[in-house]
């Protein structure tokens, strides 16, 4: 079986060295929360499985466009739920694809936040489901969106930007990226400010 993965350009992973600059400094959190503890990792099983509303975390958001998804110029997704294509508004009925990181067991691989996870991101105002794999190459639990950031998960949103250029998409994930709230599996009645992530949020 050939995993499909999305991964964000060179520009994404690289930028974060330069991200003060580009952003003025990194984003803080809405809410203070701690560090999730990451189980010890092997079994194949997801660490966060059973993450309810209220164990709202604070992890890395970064984005990825139509232009530097895998392939290039497309919305392709590993896993798809609701979408079969990388898209969403953000409401709760049709939130926006979001990409985690994944380990490989074997020939087995296993995201970290299970597909069809529900996110809810206040930064943003929008809902997210997981539906599409962060990370590329043989040893997938080496890369930083498995290995995470500063201690704190890494998630990988959706931007959409196929109807502007690759700079404009590169500017606007630049925009979203850092230390934000992710409420896991969240009600419904969250405010929510609809549209792709590149029309409505950058």
């Amino acid at each position: 079986m050939i995993l499909k993965t999305s991964f964000k350009s060179i520009f994404a992973t690289l930028a974060l060295a330069s991200m003060a600059s580009a952003c003025g400094s990194d984003p803080e959190p809405q809410r203070v929360s701690t560090p999730i503890d990451r189980p010890s990792i092997g079994s194949g099983d997801s660490p966060y499985v059973h993450l309810l509303e209220r164990d709202s975390f604070t992890g890395f958001l970064t984005g990825y466009s139509y232009w530097d998804n895998t392939p290039p110029g497309s919305a392709a997704i590993s896993h798809p739920i609701i979408h079969s294509r990388a898209s969403g508004t953000g409401t709760y009925d049709n939130p926006v694809t979001i990409a985690v990181g994944h380990q490989k067991v074997g020939r087995k691989h296993t995201l970290d936040f299970p597909a069809g996870t529900r996110f809810y991101l206040p930064s943003l105002k929008k809902y997210a489901i997981v539906e599409d794999t962060c990370g590329d190459g043989n040893a997938p639990q080496n890369g930083p969106c498995h290995s995470g950031r500063d201690g704190h998960p890494w998630l990988d949103i959706y931007v959409d930007g196929s109807r502007m250029s690759s700079g404009q998409a590169d500017m606007c994930m630049r925009s979203i990226t850092g230390m934000v709230e992710f409420i896991p599996n969240p009600g419904p009645n969250y405010p929510v400010i609809a549209g792709p992530v590149s029309r409505s949020n950058c």
